[in-house]
């Protein structure tokens, strides 16, 4: 059999950019108002080209929040997270996800709206709520070094400090005139002034 009787979908078409109009159809419309249909029409596709790829939405739903959570996850085992001083880390964690955000702004924000409706969402908040516990762990290390102030709980503190980091996905654009580098030293230079001790 030759390699065109094999390929199935339209010339060109992949598994990336399926998961790409997925995930602005599930930004726009919600997972659960998103049916195969809707896809398949984004797409310019037939279902039978998007069973190709995948079994079904909840299967492109696990592939989107996964590159998300695999890149926040990524970032808590690169160095500048894993030695030296806490407060240090724990601000490479803070930059690390902005850089992770804004390249990839509709996955991030896909990943903030899962509530646990299903099996792969419910996994989704388990796995966020690990990183939570990563960076409460940070926070804590760094206030028993005496680097970040003792009067505000470390559970706090990293709600707070990525309750900021996620809002970006309310507000930037990646077209605009802020870098990644622009946004994570805007965001340490008002959040890291009031945590620090000295």
């Amino acid at each position: 059999m030759t390699e065109q009787a094999v390929r199935r979908g339209r010339p060109g078409h992949s598994l990336e950019s399926l998961l790409a109009v997925a995930v602005a159809v599930f930004n726009e419309r919600g997972y659960e108002a998103t049916s195969m249909d809707e896809l398949a029409l984004r797409a310019g596709i037939t279902k039978s080209a998007i069973y190709h790829h995948v079994p079904g939405k909840e299967e492109l739903l696990r592939l989107a929040v996964d590159r998300a959570l695999d890149g926040l996850f990524s970032v808590t085992r690169e160095p500048g997270a894993t030695t030296g001083p806490a407060i240090d880390r724990l601000e490479h964690v803070v930059r690390g996800s902005v850089r992770v955000l804004t390249a990839e702004l509709p996955f991030v924000t896909l990943l903030l709206r899962v509530r646990g409706n299903t099996d792969v969402e419910r996994a989704a908040v388990a796995r966020r709520r690990e990183f939570d516990r990563v960076v409460s762990d940070l926070v804590r290390a760094a206030e028993q070094e005496g680097s970040v102030r003792p009067d505000v709980d470390p559970a706090v503190i990293g709600r707070l400090l990525f309750g900021t980091v996620n809002s970006l996905t309310e507000w930037y654009r990646p077209d605009g005139p802020l870098s990644s580098d622009d946004l994570a030293n805007a965001l340490v230079a008002t959040t890291f002034d009031g945590l620090r001790t000295g």
